[in-house]
């Protein structure tokens, strides 16, 4: 039996800024744009996992969802308290620089964690937290 990561979710607000972020300035490939009833969901992903797709989705795209959970989610996702993704990169330093040079917030630049990795990690437009590490040489 074989398992695999195929989506994730990322929850957004504005489509337009989060593909202006994950496409130009993280390089992902825009693999899929729909609108339906509505909505909309874009999936993107890296050239280098083309098996791995992030979906970018309204905070409470559940249509079960009541009013109040869609407000909470709307509002936790506007204090950046929705969990993000984390990246692997080989070259973290050089993410890092073209992450911040298209406009990304800045939470941590890179650093040597104590378990292995050199990581940093900026805000996306919709508040939520995305990391880029790599393993320490050596």
């Amino acid at each position: 039996m074989s398992i695999k990561l195929s989506q994730c979710f990322i929850a957004v607000d504005d489509h337009d800024k989060a593909l202006a972020f994950y496409r130009d300035a993280l390089g992902l490939e825009v693999r899929n744009d729909v609108a339906f009833e509505g909505m909309r969901w874009v999936t993107l992903g890296s050239p280098d996992q083309p098996d791995v797709e992030i979906v970018l989705e309204p905070p409470a795209a559940d249509p079960n969802a009541s009013p109040a959970d869609r407000r909470a989610m709307t509002e936790l996702l506007a204090k950046g308290l929705l969990r993000g993704v984390i990246f692997s990169t080989d070259d973290v330093d050089a993410t890092f620089e073209r992450v911040r040079a298209a406009g990304g917030e800045v939470l941590q630049e890179p650093t040597d964690m104590p378990y292995g990795v050199r990581d940093c990690a900026f805000r996306a437009p919709a508040g939520n937290m995305l990391r880029f590490n790599q393993p320490r040489k050596g």
